[in-house]
């Protein structure tokens, strides 16, 4: 199953209709934050107020609502920024296929960070699609940019740290 998800190029076809799926959902919450005029202290304050709690009523994610308490709130003006701004690139990564892997990688942390803090939605769902997107590796994106974004970093980049490791 390994394999087949990862090298197969029906598996890269199904992938890329997911993580399509899954872009478009990025990308149209984030160019709405955009140009909404997004505040994210209302959020912050909410998820601070009403945090997760488990069947006995005690705190599940005491140190994440601290992390917002103590960071998040204070700072909400980074926040209003990257939140809005991480939601379109990592929908437009995953639509074009553009450094898929790093794209799901900050989509799912992005949205254990909403899931933490409370929100449920349509989380779920969009881990365990991304998590499928994520483990398929360059196969999610050979149907995008990554076909030829990838082995162009693969061959500059490694290329030149080698000749950097040789010359030391």
């Amino acid at each position: 199953m390994v394999k087949w998800l990862r090298e197969n190029v029906v598996a890269s076809g199904i992938l890329a209709v997911l993580r399509i799926y899954l872009g478009y959902s990025w990308l149209t919450a984030g160019l709405h934050k955009l140009t909404g005029g997004f505040d994210a202290s209302g959020y912050l304050k909410g998820a601070i107020a009403n945090p997760a709690k488990g069947p006995d009523g005690a705190l599940v994610y005491g140190w994440y609502v601290s992390f917002l308490k103590g960071f998040a709130l204070p700072n909400v003006d980074i926040f209003n920024t990257i939140v809005p701004l991480g939601e379109f690139l990592v929908g437009l990564g995953l639509i074009l296929g553009c450094m898929t892997t790093a794209a799901m990688f900050f989509g799912l942390l992005m949205n254990f960070s909403f899931f933490l803090a409370g929100t449920v939605s349509h989380i779920p769902t969009d881990l365990f699609i991304g998590a499928i997107i994520l483990f398929a590796g360059l196969n999610a994106g050979k149907f995008g940019l990554d076909r030829w974004i990838v082995p162009f970093i693969r061959k500059t980049v490694f290329k030149r740290n080698n000749a950097i490791e040789q010359n030391v």
